[in-house]
């Protein structure tokens, strides 16, 4: 219903903003990473996810796209709500969680609060799931929990960016341009910003 709304940052607290548009101020309740990229009293464009309930009807928003999809897969994932899935995303990036997901890093995902071990494996089983098309045997991770990836990268990025909602037609040509000496988390990266351009 709501794709986005645009307009004065008027007021910022823990975990919600508000954001006034033609006289009306909305409160979307959003992720600490999308706080740290607007400023109160300057003008924001927040991507929206209008959630409703029988009890209430919440306004969720999002300095990107990226957030915003992996809020919606974060929440297709029985036993996710909201909450969680801002929790998720306050305490990692959208391609954090994606690699997370990628290389079955539990101990990552439990960093954010409310996330215990038992929920962090129903995530990565259900949206690992959604990468099974993908190799995943070429990425292995860390003690400190960072993902290092051996051999295979353009693979684990489609894969890592599956998560996010992007198909690997969309994203193969953009990887491919990539020069492979990157990470995978840099590739990630690199083909975000330039899907969104």
């Amino acid at each position: 219903m709501l794709y986005s709304v645009r307009g004065n940052v008027i007021h910022m607290e823990q975990g919600f903003v508000v954001i006034e548009c033609a006289g009306v101020g909305y409160r979307c309740q959003t992720t600490l990473n999308t706080m740290k990229n607007i400023k109160n009293g300057t003008e924001a464009t927040l991507y929206t996810y209008l959630n409703v309930r029988e009890d209430a009807v919440e306004l969720y928003g999002f300095y990107s796209t990226q957030e915003l999809s992996c809020f919606k897969t974060l929440t297709s994932v029985s036993g996710v709500g909201p909450k969680m899935a801002l929790s998720l995303l306050s305490e990692l990036s959208p391609e954090q969680i994606a690699m997370c997901v990628s290389a079955s890093d539990v101990k990552s995902l439990t960093r954010a609060q409310g996330v215990g071990p038992k929920l962090a494996q129903r995530i990565i089983l259900e949206l690992k799931d959604k990468l099974s098309v993908f190799p995943q045997s070429d990425m292995t991770v860390e003690s400190k929990g960072s993902v290092i990836a051996d051999t295979g990268k353009i693979p684990q990025a489609v894969a890592a960016l599956a998560v996010l909602g992007y198909s690997a037609a969309d994203v193969t040509p953009v990887l491919s341009r990539l020069d492979q000496s990157l990470t995978v988390t840099e590739l990630i990266s690199e083909t975000l910003k330039r899907m969104g351009r």
